[in-house]
Formats: structure tokens, C-alpha cells, sequence
């Protein structure tokens, strides 16, 4: 059942319509509408310096939490566009956010607290939707990376659906699955995995590398492209039946931006099997070899050109959607 805001429930039927056509990939596509830099430079010249204050707060207690809302922008931006979807709470458990594709989502809090700041501010000015682009681009400055500017200017959707997140990439997904899915979003091959040099994931996410792997001779082992020490590394971090345990997605380097994990998939040290992908296709192959031989530079530079591509992904505008009083609800007039 689709979670509706009050003023567009009335239009259920062709919202279904329009969610075959999301499916399809069609109406995900890359837009910069009316986005732009500096888009609150006048209506909320603070708003900018407001959210990083609140990334910075907490990451002060919790440092983990920068690579979780750079996860957040991901997973909000990839569903139905970067309208802030996958911040609505429902009592019923079938908003976006209640899909196990979003399992462990975590950093909504802090775009509750910079949102709170803004109202008192500005009240009804800055979308929870740029809330979180901004965040992500903060979360990025703050473990090591480039800084750069994001284009704002979004407004939060009216709709957040259960089934929605079925689209999002999946960790057991072969390359070509992966590739399919992120041109349906208009994104390229330069644009699935740079955020996995920063953050951790759980074992549950591993295990079936680990444990479950299918082997050419028939029987299950451990996914053999992993080097062997790795292997023992690795399920001496997650033993069978643990499901929530940590490890990092980047071997060593999990809180600092890098091109490390370009590296460690090269030497079979990915952690999960999607990573691993991106060294057994011609095309991604390729890729990883001239970021390895370009360095760290054009690594930065991608990596940017695909956050503020991904952060343009059905961006709603102008008239349409809304700018939430509350992220976690729809506004109720």
C-alpha cells in the first residue's frame, strides 16, 4: 500500500501508473531542473553552514555516521529521486524505509536535528531532500574527501511506498544486473561503487561469500575469488548464524576517503560480492585500471561528478512536491 500525503491521495490511481513507469526507469532520470548552487543564499543564507553544524555535532560522538549519510543520499536518491522518500515513518510499517533493502539505514536523525534548526530560521524555505544532499557532501569533506559544491533547490515528494526500494541494487547482483539498473537511473559504470571507501557493512551481507558460495564442482565453500588469508579474516569476524556484526567495506581504510578500495578489489580483498563484480566485467575492469594508474585525482574528480549527478536524480521542483514542516511526515495541508 502506498503512504500517500494527504493532499495527493486522491490521485492513488495514476500515482500506479506513474510507479510502472519509475519502475521502467523512465521517470528516474537525470534532471537538474531549477537546482542550483546557492539556491538559499537569499532566502536562508545560513542554511548550508546549519546543516554542516549538525553533521559536525554528530560525528563528534559517532564518527561512523558520515558514511551513513552518505548510504542515506544513496538510497534516497536511487528509489524514486532525491525527494527525501525514505524519511517518512509509518505506524504501519509500509513507507519506503520498511523495505529490508534499507536495512541498517541510519544518519535521519541528523537531518532531524538540522531540519528542526532550519524552521526555527527559516521556516518552510529548505527542503529535507537537499538536507540530505548537503549532509552527504559534508559527510564526504569530513572522512578526507574533496569538498565541492552541491546544487540546491529540491523539494520533498509526496509519496513513500514499501515496494519502491525493490529497485535498489542488491550485493548478490551480477555486474551486468548492477549495470542495468543504474543506466535506468542515468547513471554509468563510473558511478556504482566509489562510496564504499568510506563505511562498514554487516555480516549479513558477507555470509553467503563466506559460507554459502556456489562452486563450479556443484558443492558451497567460500567464494574463491577472495584471497585465502582473507577468507580467514573474514569469518573470523563473521562466524555462521551472525548476522550483524560489522566489517569494513574498505580493508583498512574504512574512515578515510581514498582510492584504497580500487586496490583492495583488485588483490580479492572486496568485502562484498557487488564490489568483486567490478574486476570480472571487460568494461568495469577497465575502469578500475585507469583510476589504479591515473591516481587518486581523477578517483576525486569522478567521484564528485557522480555525487552531484546522483544528488540531480528526479529532482522535484519549482510547484511540485512540498517542503516538509517534518522530515519523518507529510506536511497535512
Amino acid at each position: 500500500m502506498a503512504i500517500l500525503a494527504p493532499m495527493a491521495a486522491a490521485a492513488a490511481p495514476l500515482t500506479m501508473a506513474f510507479l510502472l513507469l519509475l519502475l521502467m526507469g523512465v521517470i528516474c532520470s537525470v534532471s537538474h531542473g531549477q537546482i542550483e548552487v546557492g539556491f538559499y543564499s537569499d532566502s536562508c543564507p545560513d542554511a548550508e553552514d546549519i546543516v554542516t553544524g549538525a553533521v559536525q555535532d554528530a560525528a563528534a560522538s559517532d564518527p561512523t555516521i558520515l558514511p551513513a549519510l552518505l548510504r542515506l543520499q544513496f538510497h534516497d536518491c536511487f528509489v524514486r529521486g532525491c525527494d527525501a522518500s525514505v524519511l517518512i515513518r509509518s505506524a504501519r510499517n509500509d513507507a519506503e524505509v520498511n523495505n529490508n533493502k534499507h536495512q541498517g539505514l541510519r544518519g535521519q536523525a541528523v537531518v532531524d536535528a538540522a531540519k528542526a534548526e532550519l524552521e526555527d530560521q527559516c521556516p518552510g524555505v529548505v527542503s529535507c531532500a537537499d538536507i540530505i544532499a548537503l549532509a552527504a557532501r559534508d559527510a564526504v569533506a569530513m572522512t578526507g574527501g574533496p569538498s565541492f559544491d552541491v546544487p540546491t533547490g529540491r523539494r520533498d515528494g509526496l509519496e513513500s511506498n514499501l515496494r519502491d526500494a525493490d529497485v535498489l541494487p542488491d550485493v548478490i547482483d551480477s555486474i551486468d544486473v548492477l549495470r542495468s539498473r543504474f543506466a535506468a537511473s542515468g547513471l554509468d559504470d563510473r558511478d556504482p561503487r566509489p562510496a564504499h571507501t568510506i563505511g562498514t557493512t554487516a555480516c549479513f551481507f558477507v555470509k553467503d561469500r563466506l559460507y554459502n558460495y556456489r562452486l563450479p564442482s556443484g558443492g558451497v565453500g567460500s567464494d574463491p575469488s577472495i584471497t585465502p588469508a582473507f577468507v580467514t579474516e573474514l569469518k573470523a569476524r563473521c562466524a555462521p548464524g551472525d548476522f550483524n556484526t560489522r566489517v569494513a567495506l574498505d580493508r583498512g581504510s574504512e574512515r578515510d576517503f581514498d582510492d584504497s578500495i580500487l586496490r583492495n578489489i583488485r588483490q580479492g580483498l572486496a568485502v562484498i560480492a557487488s564490489d568483486a563484480a567490478l574486476d570480472r566485467s571487460n568494461a568495469t575492469r577497465a575502469l578500475v585500471t585507469a583510476y589504479l594508474g591515473a591516481g587518486s585525482s581523477r578517483f576525486s574528480q569522478d567521484f564528485v561528478d557522480s555525487m552531484v549527478k546522483m544528488g540531480s536524480i528526479g529532482a522535484l521542483t519549482g510547484d511540485d512536491g512540498e517542503i516538509r514542516d517534518v522530515c519523518s511526515e507529510f506536511n497535512s495541508n
